[in-house]
């Protein structure tokens, strides 16, 4: 298996996760769609330029992060189920997946497109209306949480997947430990084997932008 993904996006930390629970090999495709070289080889390969994508042992390309998981999930059945074998669990697990994507990730993707452009062409009022959604659903992840060890069952699901990048990318103001349960979720979270090896991975891109570095 391929994996093209960039570490700093939300979503291929999502997979890389996933990837890591399983205990998976794939090959690695370090991808940034923002050099043009980089960019232009890999559209050539997935005209739609969504990372992350799988290219899986018969050659099919699965894009989309939830897709892949729950592909490799199937394929694998060592490491963390990522997802549960009871329906209602299931269901629950899909449904937090998609509403952190939609509800946490996405407003977060927003906020930081606001606070990088120049002072005078950020919308305040936007900002507050994108810091409200999010807070709400952090008052609901932290309602959820109260019930479980882990957001969707006592281990870690695909929902998990969805969250945990999404907690490392919260902006000051949201501090966690104002969410009793939500606090103490990340406080393991961080603790998490494969959460440490996707920081690794975030963490040398970091330095390789710094120096001036590219992966191909």
């Amino acid at each position: 298996m391929e994996l093209f993904y960039y570490p700093l996006l939300r979503h291929s930390q999502k997979v890389l996760l996933a990837m890591f629970e399983k205990q998976l090999n794939f090959l690695p495709r370090v991808t940034d769609l923002h050099d043009p070289l980089q960019r232009r080889m890999f559209s050539e390969q997935y005209p739609l330029c969504r990372l992350p994508l799988l290219i899986c042992a018969d050659g099919t390309a699965l894009p989309e992060s939830s897709i892949i998981i729950e592909y490799l999930d199937q394929l694998a059945h060592g490491g963390t189920r990522l997802l549960p074998e009871e329906p209602a669990q299931q269901l629950q697990c899909r449904l937090y997946d998609r509403l952190i994507d939609n509800y946490l990730s996405y407003p977060l993707y927003q906020l930081e497109q606001q606070r990088r452009l120049p002072k005078e062409l950020q919308q305040p009022l936007l900002q507050r209306q994108l810091e409200n959604r999010i807070q709400l659903m952090l008052t609901k992840i932290e309602q959820q949480l109260e019930q479980h060890h882990w957001l969707c069952s006592d281990s870690l699901t695909l929902a998990d997947c969805a969250l945990i990048p999404s907690l490392a990318a919260l902006p000051d103001r949201f501090n966690l430990l104002d969410f009793p349960a939500l606090g103490s979720y990340w406080l393991h979270a961080q603790l998490r084997g494969s959460w440490m090896l996707v920081q690794d991975e975030v963490e040398q891109t970091l330095q390789q932008a710094q120096t001036g570095q590219r992966t191909s």
